[in-house]
């Protein structure tokens, strides 16, 4: 098995370029990472949506993102078959606030709340089981799904903003 494995995610570039399709790494996740305490199996990977996130601690790897699961729209009696993982940046380089996501801000219209922004590029898989033991490839076909899940959930607070 080769070290590193790629998926197909979609990037919100937060300087209100439209969303495009890239490559999440993914690399063997250690026996001691926090994520396998937490009841992930030992097969699981370890994502890098670091790389495609501007302006994010390079030294921190997975410290310098949060992630959050979406595994249904509000309304939905049933969960996604293949839910999402939305990454998002949480230690910049410089200690400042990572830019609004244009994008998102866009998405959101009259909802639009600056102290509940969207910041910095969002990166979002989509798995099936198990968020790191199961990744599969996302498309643009998953865009109005997570369109809509943008417009309806202000980004999580982080303990900095409280």
């Amino acid at each position: 098995m080769s070290e590193t494995t790629h998926f197909d995610a979609i990037l919100f570039p937060s300087d209100g370029r439209p969303p495009t399709i890239v490559q999440l790494m993914t690399s063997p996740m250690p026996a001691n990472s926090r994520h396998v305490a937490y009841g992930v199996s030992a097969g699981a990977r370890m994502p890098h949506p670091e790389i495609h996130m501007d302006y994010i601690e390079d030294n921190l790897g997975p410290r310098a993102w949060k992630y959050q699961l979406v595994e249904a729209l509000e309304g939905m009696n049933k969960k996604f078959t293949n839910p999402y993982i939305v990454f998002y940046p949480v230690v910049s380089r410089d200690g400042m606030r990572f830019p609004v996501n244009k994008i998102i801000k866009d998405f959101q219209q009259r909802g639009y709340s600056e102290q509940n922004a969207w910041r910095g590029n969002i990166v979002v898989a989509k798995y099936r089981d198990s968020p790191f033991s199961s990744m599969v490839n996302a498309s643009m076909a998953d865009f109005p799904l997570l369109k809509n899940y943008f417009l309806t959930h202000p980004a999580p607070t982080l303990p900095s903003q409280q």
